[in-house]
């Protein structure tokens, strides 16, 4: 009997076929547990004629799908005829490989195994590991129609990659097909191996949350618990303690406390496990994040798992090579159904640990990679299972409880996508059911994350509330509301960042703050009308424009200031042409009182230093005549001006030539 596939892995054979045709490369990316691994093996079972070459990261991984295909596709039970030769290991990274070759003499494979021989002529088969040490020679005779790249985004590292580019290189018009559950090397700078090795050649894709939504894989029963939080406490309280607004800071302390106390009054591990482990005598594999970790697990064995079963069967597994363990063996084969079985391992061999009949799986992280967390999950989670499969994720701190809205993130994606393209009808699963005390903590984390990485937001809301107030967000650069929040200071940056066109103000922000009324121009824009209107009234009553800087309109302008303001920025060269052009219109000298003032001053301290041959005056001395200066402090305003940049080159050289010293005496 041939392979039958199901509709979901046909649609994308279909796909693959005339893609494969065009371009001469496609890849399908299908998440864990939907047999993708079939669509390989039709294209084998449908071109006979054909030689095809499968690369695989391990053998054993390539082994347990061919076990599959007889299960799964009612094959003949033929025993392994391939040689399964041991090889040395190429890297850190590789495992032991084989390659089926004649299908003569089984007495070479490893005791034990007993595993399927594949039942097609036309497929050799090779790991990654081997294809990077072989010979030009070996890789002549293997003379491939179709090269089949199975888990491809393995073919980033360093090693894998070499070899399988140099396979490549030698067969140019060979038709190259991905299998994967992902493209992307999350730790590896983010690279795409979809566009690396296939130019963006996709044929059918699919997301975990795609395959639980229409239905393929069955929605998991998950139960969410925190096994050590009080350093992730910790850390928070650090974080919310350098915040800089009153009002955030107070919220983030209100949503760290309702934490805490969730935190602990939830059940203890042994509590946990007894409620929601309902399959009491299942199979479950504890995925644990290094060898050290698993030891300490498995010491809490009898802790954890006292309420189902006093002597639980407990197994390890942490070889490179999950077949060659005596232990996993053993699980496997273990159908005592009076005992709870356990099999602990370890992160590493998410690809490689395949288990029929898995009850659940337990999560012991922290995982780094979204590719690892899926494919721990996808342990349990298969096309052909009429059964809800049960998932512990134990994080190991209160930051892992956000991971599981990737899930989440994907279902609502598939949905919106669905129902906008008039497939809601294939919609069989909206949601899946968070268990345990800590599902509320997840909404109290989202909220304090937001507060902690998002002030943005946080500031908009506090301008939002001025803005429905008051109308507008003309507010004094000083202005701090009730809850402690620097709104007038926020504004001010929003519009300084609108001006010099920084990136992390979006288009989006933009747009925000136009629908709250915001004024983009700095405050010298917005005063620059009202300030001509009233410079030209004081010109029109006094007949020039030497404002004294305290005076102030009837209104309560302070044209003083703006008038200083407006000269400084002048003599900076910061002044635009239309502005001076509108001041001269109405009659301002840019030699104003100030200058001639400066001038009167600069004479009585030449004659000083005529005198006295130095501009060593004291703080306290002052001129003779009818109108006394006081020099002293003159001079020392000087001083001051110079270390604040505010004199221009003349007058510094002017100062210069009548002995001035810049080192201040106070």
């Amino acid at each position: 009997m041939g392979i039958v596939l199901y509709k979901h892995n046909l649609e994308a054979y279909h796909k693959l076929l005339p893609m494969l045709e065009s371009t001469g490369k496609a890849c399908i990316i299908h998440p864990t547990g939907t047999g993708k691994s079939f669509i390989g093996f039709k294209l084998c079972e449908d071109h006979p004629d054909r030689r095809v070459c499968w690369l695989s990261p391990s053998e054993y991984i390539f082994h347990t799908q061919i076990e599959n295909l007889y299960k799964k596709n009612g094959m003949a039970d033929v025993v392994l005829s391939g040689r399964a030769d041991r090889e040395p290991e190429c890297d850190t990274t590789t495992v032991n490989s084989s390659m089926y070759m004649d299908k003569q003499d089984n007495k070479e494979s490893r005791a034990g195994k007993n595993n399927k021989a594949c039942p097609y002529d036309n497929l050799t088969f090779y790991t990654y590991a081997k294809l990077s040490y072989m010979t030009g020679s070996v890789l002549e005779a293997i003379a491939p129609d179709y090269i089949i790249l199975d888990e491809f985004h393995r073919c980033g590292a360093e090693v894998w990659g070499t070899g399988v580019q140099r396979l490549l290189s030698m067969y140019p018009e060979a038709k190259l097909v991905g299998l994967s559950a992902t493209a992307i090397r999350y730790l590896d700078n983010q690279r795409d191996m979809s566009d690396e090795l296939f130019d963006g050649n996709i044929a059918s894709e699919m997301t975990l949350g795609e395959a639980i939504v229409k239905g393929i894989l069955n929605p998991p029963k998950y139960v969410l618990s925190v096994y050590s939080y009080r350093e992730s406490v910790e850390r928070y309280s650090e974080k919310i303690g350098r915040i800089r607004y009153k009002g955030q800071k107070d919220k983030a302390e209100r949503y760290l406390e309702a934490m805490k106390r969730a935190l602990e009054q939830a059940e203890g591990m042994d509590a946990l496990f007894d409620k929601y482990m309902t399959d009491r005598t299942g199979r479950y594999i504890v995925f644990c994040s290094n060898y050290e970790a698993m030891q300490e697990a498995m010491g809490k064995t009898e802790e954890w798992f006292r309420l189902i079963d006093r002597k639980p069967h407990v197994y390890s597994v942490y070889s490179d090579d999950p077949e060659a363990s005596a232990s996993f063996r053993e699980f496997k084969a273990d159908n005592d159904n009076a005992h709870l079985r356990l099999l602990f391992c370890i992160d590493a061999l998410n690809e490689g640990v395949h288990v029929d009949n898995v009850s659940g799986v337990v999560l012991l992280r922290p995982t780094v990679s979204p590719i690892v967390y899926k494919q721990q999950i996808g342990r349990t989670l298969s096309a052909s299972k009429d059964t809800m499969p049960v998932i512990f994720d134990i994080v190991g701190n209160i930051e892992g409880l956000y991971s599981i809205d990737a899930i989440r993130e994907e279902m609502e994606t598939a949905m919106k996508y669905m129902k906008w393209n008039d497939g809601e009808g294939e919609i069989v699963n909206e949601s899946f059911e968070v268990l345990g005390e800590l599902k509320n903590c997840l909404e109290l984390f989202g909220e304090l994350e937001g507060l902690l990485s998002s002030s943005w937001d946080v500031m908009y809301l506090e301008a939002k509330k001025y803005y429905e107030c008051n109308g507008n967000l003309v507010m004094p650069l000083a202005y701090i509301n009730e809850e402690g929040y620097p709104v007038g200071r926020w504004v001010h940056t929003q519009r300084m960042n609108r001006k010099k066109g920084d990136a992390n103000l979006t288009d989006e922000r933009i747009k925000k703050l136009d629908a709250i009324g915001m004024d983009w121009r700095l405050a010298d824009e917005r005063n620059w009308n009202r300030g001509l209107a009233a410079a030209t009234a004081f010109y029109k009553e006094n007949g020039h424009l030497d404002i004294p800087v305290t005076y102030q309109t009837d209104d309560g302008f302070k044209l003083g200031n703006w008038y200083r303001h407006i000269r400084d920025k002048y003599q900076e060269g910061k002044l635009e042409a239309g502005y001076i052009e509108a001041l001269e219109q109405i009659g301002m000298k840019w030699d104003s009182i100030y200058e001639r003032k400066w001038m009167e001053c600069y004479e009585q301290a030449k004659v000083y230093y005529e005198e006295n041959g130095n501009l060593t005056v004291s703080y306290e001395y002052m001129t003779d005549g009818d109108n006394p200066l006081r020099l002293g402090v003159w001079v020392s305003a000087q001083r001051e001006n110079y270390a604040k940049k505010r004199l221009s080159e003349e007058q510094i050289k002017m100062l210069e030539a009548i002995g001035m010293s810049w080192v201040r005496f106070d």
